[in-house]
């Protein structure tokens, strides 16, 4: 396995991890960009957008697109984020250069006003059904809770007003700014040839013109405001709890990762025992969310709303716990093993490893093996997990409830 980089005169950075055993392999295009990068008159059109790169080219149509996907036996799909909106597909070895070749079309795509139309109603037919789903509203209000007025406090769909609202003409305004090819990497790994690839990349992408794709970076903290909300038809209590951490950009995101292990995984974390385990909640979770430049701990119960308060406090106390006590190394050690199995498992895939790849390549613009990610891991001490406790407390919250009304 080695790793090899070049990029074009227009600053298409093309990235490679070439496995000669591997069994397939798979392509992405990184594009920096998501809500974070838009304003309240385009608020969506990251996600939007991503949508219409599978509406076709000027000499594809959206069903050539899908057929010659579904020819080639590929694995393929998009997803959009706050930060970043990402395409990649896997494939036998054999089909790789014809993936590639397609998903170069579909980076230029044709954005047509009908398209655009229809695209429109799926958009706000998606919304809809966020709406319905507790889970996913309550994390996406808690987010725009906790950042106020930092960009990361957007959301990733939008709202009904700001998608009805939106133009084909923006649209295209912001693909010719944010699509910019120095504001995109291209990314491969498993048994491909490198120089063949780049040799195609280049022969469709060459002439994609440079722009200038500024993002606003702030550190921030959160506001630790704490609002509830009730929604009929609810019959439990819906709780995030936001609290800031560190960048992707921090060595310690691996201490702040095994932390969340520690505090918040759906087996064996003090959440768990704490209120899983007795029954107090039937969810209760914590995950760690590196950004650029920022970061969050963000957390998830779901329970009984005669316990909402049980749960609250019990928290608390975990809290104030890891602040005086910090972590034991038993503690650590379990979640060591999780991470690890997680990471050297997931990376045996060239489609798992091709986002950790594409990532690290995004935000740090360096290369980092397995090997490396794993003698990460392993070199975290308790002692360092507990100084990430004490520089960024718990204790300093944000709360979003979502639930039914008191009786």
């Amino acid at each position: 396995m080695h790793f090899q980089q070049t990029q074009l005169k227009n600053g298409l950075t093309i990235i490679g991890e070439v496995s000669p055993t591997a069994q397939s392999a798979a392509v992405g295009f990184f594009v920096r960009t998501g809500s974070r990068d838009e304003n309240s008159q385009i608020s969506g059109v990251s996600h939007f957008l991503e949508h219409m790169l599978f509406k076709g080219t000027d000499g594809l149509s959206a069903l050539e697109v899908n057929e010659a996907f579904d020819r080639l036996g590929a694995k393929f799909n998009a997803f959009t984020s706050e930060e970043n909106t990402v395409y990649y597909a896997a494939v036998l070895p054999e089909y790789f250069p014809q993936v590639v070749e397609l998903w170069c079309q579909l980076m230029r795509p044709a954005l047509r006003q009908e398209d655009f139309d229809v695209e429109k109603q799926v958009i706000l037919e998606e919304i809809a059904m966020y709406k319905d789903l507790p889970t996913f509203e309550v994390f996406d209000r808690a987010r725009q809770l906790h950042f106020g007025s930092h960009p990361c406090a957007n959301s990733v769909l939008g709202t009904e007003e700001s998608i009805r609202a939106l133009t084909a003409e923006q649209m295209r305004s912001y693909f010719a700014k944010r699509y910019a090819p120095n504001n995109v990497v291209a990314v491969c790994c498993g048994q491909f040839d490198f120089g063949q690839t780049c040799r195609l990349i280049e022969d469709l992408c060459a002439s994609w013109q440079p722009n200038e794709a500024p993002r606003l970076l702030a550190d921030f903290r959160g506001t630790a405001q704490k609002q509830r909300k009730t929604k009929e038809g609810l019959t439990g209590e819906h709780i995030c709890l936001m609290s800031s951490s560190v960048s992707m950009q921090d060595p310690r995101r691996y201490a702040a990762s095994l932390l969340s292990l520690i505090v918040g995984d759906k087996s064996g974390s003090r959440y768990f025992w704490a209120l899983v385990d007795p029954a107090i909640a039937d969810t209760a979770t914590m995950q760690y969310e590196a950004m650029d430049g920022v970061g969050i701990f963000a957390s998830y119960f779901h329970c009984r709303l005669e316990n909402r308060e049980k749960v609250l406090r019990i928290t608390q106390d975990i809290f104030d716990e890891l602040l005086a006590k910090g972590v034991t190394e038993q503690e650590l050690n379990t979640a060591k093993n999780k991470a690890l199995s997680a990471l050297t498992i997931e990376s045996e895939r060239p489609m798992g490893r091709l986002v950790s790849l594409g990532f690290n390549w995004a935000y740090l613009k360096t290369y980092r093996s397995v090997s490396e990610d794993v003698q990460a891991v392993k070199a975290i001490t308790a002692d360092q997990i507990n100084e990430l406790i004490r520089e960024h407390p718990f204790q300093n919250y944000t709360e979003f409830s979502l639930g039914p009304a008191e009786p």
